[in-house]
């Protein structure tokens, strides 16, 4: 066997021998639309009103969707909360359908919001904890190929994979032509929190300015394990290392690939409100870029079974890595409104994204050419996409409980995906508010997600998932006004 190995193949085991989960064909873009598409937030009263929010934010909402709304505060204020998030894929592979499931229990937010007594106007200046984005996910198949292409082909183009576990002959030569049955499963874990420092002044009668300074941190786990299992296409006398009897009768070859990410970073927001006669308000947003650093840790191991009772094991040095890069998000510009109309409050919101700007920086442990063409692909695949939400509140004035209902919807970031709203992220959400005695609120939230995706094991569509996903998010929250 070979003693060494590249650091061109240690390059294409790290970024193309993933396993990847939706319809992109590198790693690159998947890792930054996993930190770039926006999260569901962590206020339970937005998310309620299908995070359409921008023009209201009048409590630690604001640390989300609009600094300004902080202005609107006049007690001291305390909030929490907790989040339940579950995610399910039902997974149609080679006309087989398999059902998987995640599911994580969070603190998700607390907030401390001072109130400075003013002459006129008002300055309010907040701190707040909350999960900006929740990475648990899951997908699970099993179903035989029977077309003439395997990963053990795939792998045997690129990598000393299939070499090293005597699935080839001494000449690199495997004598698998597909026809093998493919199973597998990933699952996946992790969060995005951040650390908002807020200001906000009412700069003129009903005038409202307010920024965010945002301090992110978390992380994310991906555990994929792969199988390719000979259901007896492949006789038992064959060996795949002719003249080696320990290679008779392949049975199973397996693949574990772990991804690991550490994850900072920082960005800014700004945001105006504008409240007409207690009967309306118009809010503006301009989030600068994010700036991530992420240090990522790539794990494999494999082995290979046969009849013959042998077996062979990869040696994970060989094939695992650390890098360490920035992904930078573009501008996210929004606008929404709210009206109140007697007890009944609707709103509405969108946001302009532009993915395509999207971009890889400060690499170590990649070369410049390859980050070059990560970006470039980036700017090949991807598009700008205007997410909308909508939401209402109705107020019970007698009782002082709240129903809410929204609906949002997050485009595709994909140009493919143009023509087609099957894979567009879209949300139904419905909550319940209470405040007693003007003091202590109760919120209850929910939201119910669903849109379609399709991943490829390797290659383009010889090996594909075809997937059906919902995802459920569950908030409770408690806010205390002195």
């Amino acid at each position: 066997m070979k003693s060494d190995y590249s650091n061109y193949a240690k390059l294409l085991i790290l970024f193309f021998s993933i396993f990847l989960v939706s319809k992109t064909y590198s790693q690159n873009y998947n890792d930054a639309l996993r930190l770039g598409v926006p999260g569901l937030g962590s206020n339970a009263r937005a998310l309620g009103m299908g995070d359409s929010y921008i023009g209201l934010s009048d409590d630690d909402g604001a640390a989300t969707f609009n600094p300004a709304g902080w202005a609107l505060t006049k007690k001291l204020s305390i909030s929490g909360g907790l989040s339940y998030d579950t995610y399910g894929n039902n997974t149609t592979f080679f006309g087989q359908s398999t059902n998987y499931s995640n599911s994580a229990t969070r603190l998700n937010d607390l907030s401390f919001t001072l109130p400075f007594p003013t002459v006129r106007g008002s300055l309010v200046f907040a701190v707040t904890y909350h999960t900006t984005k929740d990475l648990t996910s899951a997908l699970k198949f099993n179903g035989f190929n029977n077309g003439n292409n395997s990963f053990i082909q795939n792998l045997n183009s690129n990598t000393n994979i299939p070499y090293d576990l005597y699935l080839t002959d001494t000449n690199y030569v495997t004598p698998f032509n597909g026809h093998l049955n493919q199973s597998g499963s990933i699952l996946s874990s992790g969060e995005l929190h951040d650390w908002t420092f807020s200001g906000a002044i009412e700069a003129y009668r009903n005038l409202y300015l307010g920024l965010n300074l945002n301090f992110s941190s978390g992380s994310y786990n991906s555990n994929n394990n792969y199988y390719e299992d000979n259901t007896g296409y492949y006789p038992a006398t064959m060996e795949t290392d002719p003249g080696n009897p320990e290679t008779q009768g392949f049975q199973t070859f397996y693949l574990n690939r772990i991804l690991n990410w550490s994850i900072s970073g920082w960005n800014a927001k700004f945001g105006v409100l504008y409240q007409i006669q207690d009967k309306a308000r118009i809010g503006i947003t301009v989030q600068f870029p994010k700036t991530y650093t992420v240090k990522e840790t790539y794990d494999v191991n494999g082995s290979s079974q046969f009849a013959s009772g042998s077996s062979f094991s990869l040696d994970p040095s060989k094939y695992s890595d650390q890098v360490q890069y920035d992904i930078v998000t573009p501008y996210e510009l929004a606008f929404g409104g709210s009206v109140n109309i007697s007890s009944l409050i609707v709103s509405a919101q969108g946001t302009l994204i532009d993915y395509s700007q999207m971009q890889f920086q400060n690499a170590s442990g990649l070369s410049t050419d390859y980050v070059n063409k990560a970006n470039q692909q980036i700017k090949d695949v991807l598009r700008s996409v205007f997410n909308y939400n909508v939401g209402a509140e109705y107020t019970f004035p007698q009782i002082g409980v709240r129903l809410r209902a929204g609906y949002m919807v997050i485009p595709s970031a994909f140009q493919s995906d143009a023509s087609t709203t099957n894979y567009d992220r879209k949300y139904v959400t419905f909550g319940v508010g209470y405040l007693a005695e003007g003091a202590v609120g109760f919120d209850l939230a929910y939201a119910h997600g669903f849109w379609n995706n399709y991943g490829d094991n390797y290659g383009v569509n010889v090996s594909r998932t075809f997937q059906n996903i919902t995802k459920d998010k569950l908030i409770l929250s408690m806010t205390y006004r002195f």
